[in-house]
C-alpha cells in the first residue's frame, strides 16, 4: 500500500525549516547513505518520507548537514543537562519547525512547549501529538504575549529557552526585544541559540540552501558579551564553537583538517557557533 504523502506551503523562511529536517534525516544511523552516522533522528527519517516536497531542490551542501547535526547534538545535550539538574522544570523550544527534540532527549515530568506560526504548527501536528507534559504553541515569536501562555508555578520554576536557527532571521532590536521579554517573564532562565558573527550574517545570502528558499538572515554578532549590556544580571555562560563537536573525530580526514585550520583564526571560529546565556 502507497504511503499518503503530506502536501506542504510554506513562506521562504518557514521553509528554511525543511533544511534542518533534511540533514537530520541524511546524517542519521538509520538512513542508507551514511556509513559513519554522527546523528540518531528516526522521527526525521520518517517525516521525510511522508511529506510530498522535492528536498534535492533545497541543494544542501553535506557540510550545512553535518554544521546542523553538530548544532542539534550540542543543543540536545544542552536540553538533556538542564533536564537532569531540573526534572521538573520547563524546556521552551522555539522556532520548532518539524524537530523531535522532545523526543530525542526525553523530559517524564517537566514541562516542554513547542512554539512556532501557525501554519507551521498545524504542519506540526500532523506529525506529533500533544501530551499532558508536551505542548504545542501557535504564536510569531515576536508576539511577545505567548510567554503568558507557559506557567509559572510548576514545582520547579527553572526555564531553558533554545532557539535554534531562528534568531538570526530577526533584527537586532527584535533579538533585543525577546531576551528582555524572557528575562522578565522568567528571571534566571537560561537561553540558548546558534549565531552568526556580522561578516557571516551578511555573506549566508549566497548559501545555495537559502537562495532556493529566499529567506533573509538579519543579524549577526561579533562579540557576545553586547548581550550582556542589553540589561544587568544578563551572563553568558557559554560560548560553543563547531570544531568542539566530538562528532568531528568520526569524519574524513579532509573535514577534519578544515575543522582544525578554522579553529586557528577566531574570525573563522566565530562564523557560526552556540551562544548560552542566563538572563
Amino acid at each position: 500500500m502507497t504511503m499518503q504523502k503530506e502536501k506542504i506551503t510554506l513562506t521562504p523562511v518557514q521553509e528554511t525549516l525543511l533544511i534542518p529536517l533534511y540533514s537530520k534525516a541524511s546524517e542519521s544511523v538509520a538512513s542508507p547513505k551514511r556509513r559513519n552516522p554522527i546523528f540518531d533522528d528516526p522521527k526525521a527519517i520518517d517525516i521525510l518520507a511522508r511529506v510530498d516536497y522535492d528536498f534535492a531542490c533545497l541543494r544542501v551542501p553535506r557540510e550545512t548537514t553535518m554544521t546542523l547535526c553538530f548544532r542539534a547534538n550540542k543543543l540536545d545535550a544542552v536540553a538533556r543537562e538542564f533536564l537532569s539538574a531540573h526534572p521538573l522544570g520547563t524546556v521552551v523550544h522555539l522556532g520548532c519547525g518539524l524537530d523531535s527534540r522532545c523526543l530525542r532527549v526525553g523530559h517524564a515530568g517537566a514541562q516542554w512547549y513547542d512554539l512556532d506560526l501557525p501554519d507551521v504548527i498545524d504542519l506540526r501536528r500532523q506529525f506529533y501529538d500533544e501530551t499532558p507534559t508536551c505542548h504545542m504553541i501557535s504564536s510569531s515569536v515576536m508576539e511577545l504575549s505567548w510567554t503568558d501562555l507557559i506557567p509559572r508555578d510548576g514545582p520547579d520554576r527553572a526555564v531553558l529557552v533554545i532557539a535554534e536557527g531562528l534568531l538570526m532571521y530577526l533584527d537586532e532590536a527584535h533579538v533585543k526585544a525577546l531576551v528582555l521579554r524572557l528575562k522578565e517573564a522568567f528571571p534566571g532562565c537560561e537561553l540558548a541559540f546558534d549565531a552568526f558573527n556580522t561578516l557571516a550574517a551578511r555573506r549566508v545570502a549566497n548559501h545555495p540552501s537559502l537562495r532556493q528558499t529566499g529567506a533573509v538572515v538579519r543579524w549577526g554578532i561579533d562579540d557576545p558579551k553586547q548581550i550582556e549590556q542589553w540589561a544587568p544580571g544578563i551572563r553568558l555562560q557559554e560560548e560553543w564553537f563547531f570544531r568542539q563537536a566530538p562528532e568531528i573525530d568520526r569524519l574524513a580526514a579532509i573535514y577534519r583538517f578544515a575543522s582544525w585550520l578554522a579553529g586557528q583564526f577566531p574570525m573563522a571560529n566565530r562564523t557560526h557557533r552556540i551562544l548560552i546565556y542566563c538572563l
